[in-house]
């Protein structure tokens, strides 16, 4: 894999041995409660921890072996840390002081993340998105070969976090950076995350594509209250006189309430393991619009809700669906039966990029 991280560093409350593979250029989500070393594993990785151990290659450099300063990992806090006597654009400037200004280009940042209107105001003018805006400018505009993402929404409120989340798709789309986001927000990264790193107690619990870990019932991901299970899918075609759209993923089809995007745009959907219903045999007549067919992966009980977790494979993806094990016994749903998952396409979210 391109980006190689292998961390193992001592406090007196917790012993971090992190280990984990991940494709660039891609989205790296760092998921886990807090106090399990997110924070920690990013700080190392930036060069701003003097970890006991740790050992991170990018594209075939190590960058452990070179300064802070040298690794050119773009940096972004929680809490935005601009200078509050600059205005946004020297905040801006600031990231470029040492690069010459070649590469990411200034007036394209300011474009992109839209804080045209804002550069001659000063932090203390700004709301907490326009603030995180800028601050993720600045580190863009330090021309990294890594952004390093901690937390960067987690002090705005929903409405905030709304306006902030599609740049940060463009961002991905438009720039093809290599990402590692920290987050413990599951639609963070179910809207960003193309590879999964659930971390828990130091140690990594898991390291894969989102959507082979967010149809995982074993998983804590899984055993949330708020699970789901994550398909990339493209427009097929738009019905407007039922007002619905058709999404596929080779041999799988979702009818949903009509998106507006084009035939042939792609995106993800993210389907709810609440909103699930299990079934054996197609129904006569139902209200459902999607049926769709796949054979049990695996059933893991959750315990927490006195609940069983079904995962259904499909040709292209799972599906994961939060059931009771009254029904499992029922429908004698075991590892390699088939089954149908039932899904109502109001249920269904579609992340829009």
């Amino acid at each position: 894999m391109p980006l190689s991280v292998a961390l193992s560093h001592r406090f007196p409350d917790l012993a971090l041995d992190a280990r984990f593979e991940a494709p660039t250029p891609a989205v790296t989500a760092i998921f886990g409660p807090s106090g399990c070393g997110k924070t920690t594993l990013l700080a190392a990785i930036a060069g701003l921890l003097q970890a006991d151990a740790c050992t991170v290659d990018l594209d075939g450099v190590r960058l452990s072996d070179l300064p802070a300063e040298r690794r050119r990992a773009g940096f972004v806090f929680q809490d935005s840390r601009l200078f509050p006597h600059m205005t946004v654009a020297a905040n801006l400037r600031y990231g470029q002081r040492r690069t010459g200004g070649t590469g990411i280009a200034f007036d394209d940042v300011v474009s992109l993340l839209d804080i045209a209107p804002l550069l001659g105001r000063r932090p203390v003018n700004l709301s907490g998105g326009e603030r995180q805006r800028v601050a993720i400018g600045r580190a863009l505009l330090a021309q990294p070969r890594l952004l390093l993402m901690d937390e960067p929404l987690a002090s705005l409120d929903a409405g905030r976090k709304a306006e902030i989340l599609p740049y940060l798709s463009s961002i991905k789309a438009r720039l093809r950076l290599p990402i590692v986001y920290v987050t413990h927000a599951a639609d963070e990264v179910a809207r960003l995350a193309d590879w999964l790193v659930l971390l828990g107690g130091g140690k990594v619990i898991a390291s894969g594509a989102l959507e082979d870990l967010t149809a995982r019932g074993d998983l804590p991901f899984g055993q949330r209250d708020d699970a789901g299970s994550v398909l990339t899918m493209t427009v097929a075609a738009h019905d407007s006189a039922r007002r619905l759209s058709i999404l596929r993923a080779r041999e799988t089809t979702l009818e949903v309430p009509t998106v507006g995007l084009p035939e042939g745009a792609s995106l993800r959907v993210r389907i709810p393991a609440r909103e699930v219903i299990m079934a054996r045999e197609r129904p006569a007549s139902i209200s459902v619009h999607n049926i769709i067919a796949g054979t049990v992966r695996a059933v893991t009980n959750d315990e927490t809700r006195r609940a069983a977790l079904v995962e259904l494979n499909l040709p292209d993806g799972a599906i994961l669906a939060r059931i009771t094990p009254d029904a499992v016994q029922k429908l004698e749903l075991r590892p390699g039966a088939p089954a149908l998952a039932l899904v109502k396409s109001v249920a269904v979210e579609v992340l829009v990029p």
